[in-house]
C-alpha cells in the first residue's frame, strides 16, 4: 500500500506515543523520496551533567529516525525493523534550542539498509554524524 508523505509523518509521530521517542519529545517533521527528518528539543532532560546535549540522546534520535525511515521506505507491513549497528561522531556541543536529524538512505536492500544521519542545530551546523545499519526481519505469523 502506498502512503502519502503526510500519512507517513502522522504514523511516525503516532508510533512515538508511550515510547522513548515521546520521552525525548522527538517529532517527525519532513519526508522526501530518500530522507526523513525529525527534531528534538535540547533541554536539561537530554543534557549530560555539564549542561550539553548527551551523546546518547543524539544516538537515540538518530536510530529512531533511521529505523522509521527504513520501515516506511520498504513499504511493507510484513517486516519489523531493528538497528544492528550504529556509529556516531559528535563534533559540536549544544545547550539549548532544537536539533534536527536528517536521515538519508545510502543502501536500500530488502534485508539490510544503510543510513547516514546528520544531526544539526537550528542554524544548520553539524552536531553529530551517525551511520546506522538496519535489518528487516519478517514478522512472525
Amino acid at each position: 500500500m502506498k502512503y502519502t508523505n503526510q500519512e507517513i509523518l502522522a504514523a511516525c509521530n503516532k508510533m512515538c506515543q508511550n515510547t522513548l521517542m515521546e520521552t525525548l519529545n522527538i517529532e517527525f517533521t519532513q519526508i522526501g523520496d530518500d530522507f526523513l527528518i525529525a527534531k528534538m528539543p535540547v533541554t536539561p532532560r537530554v543534557h549530560q551533567p555539564d549542561g550539553v546535549l548527551h551523546g546518547g540522546a543524539s544516538v537515540a534520535l538518530a536510530e529512531s529516525v533511521g529505523s522509521a525511515g527504513a520501515y516506511f521506505f520498504l513499504n511493507s507491513d510484513e517486516v519489523t525493523i531493528r538497528g544492528i549497528e550504529i556509529a556516531a561522531n559528535h563534533v559540536k556541543s549544544i545547550r539549548d534550542g532544537y536539533v534536527y536529524a536528517h536521515a538519508s538512505i545510502i543502501h536500500k536492500g530488502r534485508t539490510t539498509q544503510l543510513w547516514q544521519i546528520k544531526i544539526t542545530n537550528e542554524d544548520g551546523a553539524l552536531i553529530s554524524l551517525i551511520k546506522l545499519t538496519t535489518i528487516a526481519l519478517p514478522n512472525k505469523k
